[in-house]
């Protein structure tokens, strides 16, 4: 950390239990096997958390089906609805398949673990059709026409557009119980990043038209660099930056090396010793001499609070990913694109800048994700211009 800098490090919240494996994970799974009552919302959400942490380590396929009755007429919902329901799904499922309220008395929910392959069939949908069978026989025409069977699979696949979400929000409903429960804490956010990002591009206004004319002086091409990013919950967007390449480059040159970065595979070389590499390519032959400076300064990054403004990005936040490098990741690696939008500057651009490791830089992330406060981030702005003027780890 930056000599002089504002101190970041911020103490534990207390009170608020945490959920860990282990233990609370085997004697709630013990509950939910030992009788066939439906869960409740809190007690199956909880244990579809520690079933996803539980995949993550050991990379091992679980399914999340909810069966959405919303769209049953609300008379029929209140006259035995739910008993049918729950009835006919627990005849259709295994002793170690977890049951319970996915949203209390309108989305039941149902989580298949320790699958295998059935024949050449995929699994999710040999488990559709067997509910989809089993309602069919068990309830009447006109309610299970109108309940919706969804199917979430983690881990997830990679294999989508580029517009689809990467993430799938319903297998991590206690992020938006999180966000819900910071409304107004939020609200102050938001309100910082409008205010905020609304006065820097009118102060700065002059500096930007400084760098835009020598941008084009400099080198061919547009002033304004357009990449598109993954935001919170793996929506894209178009992250504005000043142009710092010649016009035309190879991108595979810097998608081999964040990958190979992220795998931990480059090492940077010296005389006596063998350093870890920044997060950025030194010496990249595709930046140009304006860009190497507006690089170093990291002014090129000035545009994004346009991004902060139309509320894509904020001022403090994880640094947005872009496509290719999400592909990359490690299970564990995406929570830092769940727990809170991309930001100009974060806990890592003003602590371990570009000089870190991969996995040390997505620690810091979800160090600011899970102890965030708004104090934190009025924090992590005054210690921003330390670090820019510094330029450690940067380029």
């Amino acid at each position: 950390m930056p000599n002089g800098s504002v101190n970041l490090e911020v103490p534990e919240r207390r009170g608020a239990p945490h959920v860990r494996g282990g233990q609370q994970y085997l004697s709630l799974h013990r509950i939910a096997n030992r009788r066939r009552d439906v869960l409740s919302v809190e007690t199956f959400r909880t244990l579809l958390t520690l079933e996803r942490r539980r995949a993550q380590r050991s990379g091992q396929t679980f399914i999340l089906m909810l069966l959405d009755g919303s769209l049953v007429d609300e008379k029929k919902r209140t006259t035995g609805f739910a008993e049918k329901l729950v009835g006919a799904v627990s005849s259709a499922i295994r002793e170690s398949d977890i049951i319970g309220w996915y949203e209390q008395g309108k989305v039941l929910g149902v989580i298949y673990t320790e699958l295998n392959q059935i024949e050449n069939l995929p699994v999710a949908d040999v488990l559709e059709h067997k509910i989809q069978k089993t309602f069919k026989e068990s309830l009447d025409r006109s309610i299970a026409s109108k309940i919706v069977v969804s199917l979430h699979v983690f881990p997830e696949s990679r294999e989508k557009s580029s517009q689809d979400e990467a993430i799938d929000e319903k297998l991590y409903p206690e992020d938006r119980k999180r966000q819900n429960g910071r409304k107004i804490a939020m609200f102050a956010k938001r309100f910082v990043d409008l205010t905020g990002s609304l006065a820097l591009l009118l102060v700065l206004a002059p500096v930007m038209a400084a760098i835009a004319l020598a941008i084009k002086l400099g080198s061919k091409g547009p002033v304004i660099f357009r990449q598109q990013r993954v935001g919170q919950f793996g929506k894209r967007f178009d992250c504005l930056k000043f142009r710092t390449m010649t016009v035309d480059n190879d991108p595979k040159i810097h998608q081999e090396y964040v990958q190979n970065f992220i795998s931990g595979k480059v090492k940077e070389e010296t005389e006596n010793e063998t350093n870890e590499v920044v997060y950025k390519i030194k010496d990249d032959p595709r930046v140009t001499a304006v860009g190497r400076f507006l690089r170093k300064t990291s002014l090129d990054e000035l545009p994004q609070f346009w991004n902060v403004l139309t509320g894509e990005m904020s001022l403090v936040g994880p640094r947005p990913p872009v496509p290719y490098e999400f592909e990359a990741y490690d299970l564990w690696h995406q929570r830092r694109v769940l727990e809170a939008k991309p930001g100009v500057t974060g806990l890592w651009q003003v602590i371990g800048r570009s000089r870190t490791t991969f996995d040390e830089m997505v620690r810091l992330d979800l160090r600011y994700c899970q102890r965030w406060s708004l104090w934190l981030d009025i924090k992590i702005l005054l210690a921003t211009p330390l670090a820019v003027f510094k330029g450690s780890g940067a380029c």
